[in-house]
């Protein structure tokens, strides 16, 4: 059951609002049509993030960075996301990524490699150290040096950056979907699992 009520837009603080408009104005507005429930309320970890605006300025901007400024090519960086969901449990994250790895090109049978942890066939070099590198960190919470090494090998030392912050993002976001226990949106289906 939900812990946190929705906030709706017209009960908004000043700095609420802008965080608000922020999340629904920027890359997720322009990219996602389900932002937002029916009545307004944010759906996702995005409720969540107007009980403390500063903070939560703060996250979705690093969350749309990652997301929509990185250099991580989509399906590398969606498969990143999923590794993360799947890892968590997290069905909010799963049911919102699963859908734009789709689009990123990832196959149904890929995604299912994902959710269950088994081996990917891979040939692009940079989606297989992401894989990699994600299920190290996932497991262990680091890179051995002969990880860290191959990994800068294949996605450079900024690209390394990329992925440890994007793996943490959202880590942060499943264990807050995870606290305040936040379901799929309504309509959404009964599998599934941000941004």
């Amino acid at each position: 059951m939900r812990r946190l009520p929705k906030l709706l837009p017209g009960t908004l603080t000043g700095e609420q609002r802008q965080l608000y408009d922020a999340i629904t104005g920027g890359p997720r507005g322009q990219r996602q049509s389900s932002l937002t429930d029916s009545g307004g309320g944010l759906e996702g970890p995005f409720n969540a993030m107007l009980t403390q605006p500063v903070i939560g300025m703060a996250l979705q901007s690093v969350g749309a960075a990652v997301r929509y400024q990185g250099t991580l090519p989509a399906r590398a960086r969606e498969l990143a996301i999923l590794i993360v969901a799947a890892h968590w449990d997290s069905d909010f994250e799963w049911h919102a990524h699963a859908a734009a790895g789709q689009a990123a090109g990832l196959s149904p049978e890929e995604l299912a490699c994902v959710r269950d942890g088994r081996a990917l066939e891979l040939t692009d070099g940079v989606e297989a150290w992401t894989v990699r590198a994600c299920r190290a960190l996932v497991a262990r919470g680091d890179l051995d040096d002969a990880e860290y090494a191959a990994a800068v090998t294949a996605l450079g030392e900024s690209g390394v950056f990329e992925l440890t912050t994007l793996v943490g993002y959202y880590a942060t976001l499943a264990l807050q979907l995870r606290v305040f226990r936040v379901g799929l949106p309504a309509g959404s289906g009964d599998n599934g699992s941000t941004d």
